[in-house]
Formats: C-alpha cells, structure tokens, sequence
C-alpha cells in the first residue's frame, strides 16, 4: 500500500483528493497548519498539523512512514494584496517552505513529490495554446514564487533521486470552491447585469474532479517521474458562454450588456482593478496531449458536467442557509 502526505489536507482541493484516495485504497495523511481542524479534512488515516509554513517548518512528524508527497499548501494569489513586499511573501511560502519540504522529504526517503503549480508559470494573456514546451513567463510575484519552486524542486532531484512531478492548474472550480468563481456564480444568482457580452475569449477551466484524478495518476505511474504536466477540463469556453452555463444552472437568465471589451480594459485600469478584467476578457488555452499521451489520462468528467455539479452544489448551500 502506498502511504501519501498531503498538505493542506483541509483546502478545497485537499479535501477532494484526501476523499479519492482514501476510496482508491491509499494510505492518506494530511497535513494542516493549525489544529482542531480535523474535522474539515475528508477521511484520512492519520492527520498532523505543521504550523505555519515556510523555511524552518519541521515536517519530520508528517513525513514519517510517507512513500509520496502531494503539496498543495500555498500562499494563495489575491486580488487585494495586503503584504508590503508579495514576492518576499510568497516566495517564504511558495519557494522557501517548499523546497524545506522537499529536503526533509528526501531525507525522510520519500520516492515522489508532486507539485500542485499554477499556469501561471507559463504565463498570462497570450493567444497562442500553452503547453509544457512553453519557455515559463511568470508575470506577478505568485506566480513568479511558484516557478522559482518548480526550479528548486528540480534540483533537489538531481541532487536526492527523489522524483518530481509537477502539475500546472488552471483555474479549479467545483462544490466547495470560494473566492473569484463563487463570486461569479453569486453575480449571475443575483441577476447583476455583467458587461460581457461583447467578450469573444477562449479559456480553459478544470474541475477539482479531473485535477484530483490526473493528480493521482501521477502517485505511481512510472512515465510521471520528473515531467511536468499541464491540466484541464477537456472544453474550453469563452466567458458569455460560462456565464450562460452558470445561469441556467441556478436556473436564472444571464444579464449580459455588450460593451467593448477595450472600453473595459481601460475602465477598469483607472480603478487599478485590470487584472479582473483581464482574467474575464483574456483567453487562456491550455493543451492537456502531454497528459493523454504519457500517462494514458483523459478527463474523467465534461466541462458541462463539472459546471453542472458547482451550481447544484451551490443551490443546495444557499438553501441550507436560508433553510
């Protein structure tokens, strides 16, 4: 039996994965930072809390008797950032306390360490396909944070033998998700007339489903070790037909005002809030062949199914709270 740590073993797609392995028959530990929180984490065979992460956390306990490592613990990327330097913040999380992690793991003799990235390391606003042949282009401090990661992990390797794999995500949606894609869903819920129906983008998405399954093919496939590998829902879709999507699954009519997405862009530059509009008048299109091809992965749910799952999800918890 294959015994895995996962960090941030109480996270949205934590839960997820600790869930799928535990069903698949692994031995799940999780890691989370405080205590108490057990509670939150899916089923599991043993949890340990590792405190604040960074470069001095001691991951000796979480990593005992541990074959693979799974990291998805990170300073996440935010829209309003608080920190008076964000590289130096997310590099003591994202590059520092990873490469901690990675050393005690090698030490502790774990065989693989898989890295839960961010497409963001190949970069952000281009039209062509991304793919993992693409020279990386971090473009803000997260994401710069997780390519300097990916670049210490690769020399851990070389150094150690431990095998690395990492995964670069898109944007993951599904029950449970909060931030950004919960605030979406809450505007087309409302019926908040959205002033992008002008938008003609393509993007690509991944359900937390298809995520946690490509993540676990990576456990033990022999042809992972040391390849880096890009995930997605297996459509892309442009951001009037997401919204349509979402509306029809709250079972509401999409509002959409067609307005130049030029005029958007330069709207929402004067209230220093490009980076939004952005994301939602930008296309970003992933390639997932690498995948199929050396792994034999393809997406186990639709990106229709995957948008249908979130919305029942979140009809559910709104009448659960109004319940």
């Amino acid at each position: 039996m294959i015994n895995v740590l996962v960090t941030g073993a109480n996270g949205f797609v934590g839960r997820e994965l600790c869930h799928v392995l535990h069903v698949d028959g692994y031995q799940v530990k999780g890691s989370v930072r405080r205590s108490g929180v057990s509670e939150q984490v899916a089923p599991y065979d043993a949890v340990v809390s590792v405190g604040e992460i960074g470069p001095d956390t001691d991951w000796v306990d979480a990593l005992s008797e541990v074959d693979v490592v799974v990291h998805l613990a990170a300073r996440v990327h935010m829209m309003k950032e608080t920190a008076s330097n964000p590289l130096d913040a997310f590099r003591q999380v994202n590059a520092l306390g990873t490469e901690r992690l990675a050393l005690q793991a090698a030490e502790s003799g774990v065989k693989r360490f898989i890295y839960v990235s961010s497409i963001k390391v190949n970069g952000e606003g281009a039209d062509e396909v991304l793919s993992e042949n693409d020279k990386p282009n971090p473009t803000d401090p997260y994401a710069r944070s997780k390519w300097e990661a990916e670049q210490l992990l690769s020399k851990i390797s070389a150094q150690t033998g431990m095998e690395v794999v990492i995964v670069r995500p898109p944007l993951v949606y599904g029950p449970g998700v909060k931030a950004n894609f919960l605030s979406l869903i809450r505007w087309v819920d409302r019926g908040v007339p959205l002033p992008l129906g002008a938008v003609r983008n393509r993007r690509s998405l991944v359900s937390v489903k298809n995520l946690v399954d490509l993540i676990i093919k990576c456990v033990d496939h022999p042809n992972a070790a040391g390849e880096v590998f890009l995930v997605a829902d297996e459509d892309d879709i442009s951001t009037p037909e997401l919204l349509r999507c979402v509306a029809q699954g709250v079972g509401k009519k999409a509002r959409l005002v067609n307005v130049p997405p030029r005029l958007l862009k330069f709207v929402f530059g004067l209230v220093k809030r490009r980076e939004i509009i952005e994301r939602l008048c930008g296309s970003l299109v992933v390639d997932i062949s690498k995948a199929k091809h050396l792994l034999g992965w393809a997406p186990p749910i639709s990106l229709a199914q995957g948008l249908s799952e979130v919305t029942q999800w979140y009809l559910q918890k709104k009448d659960n709270k109004n319940a």
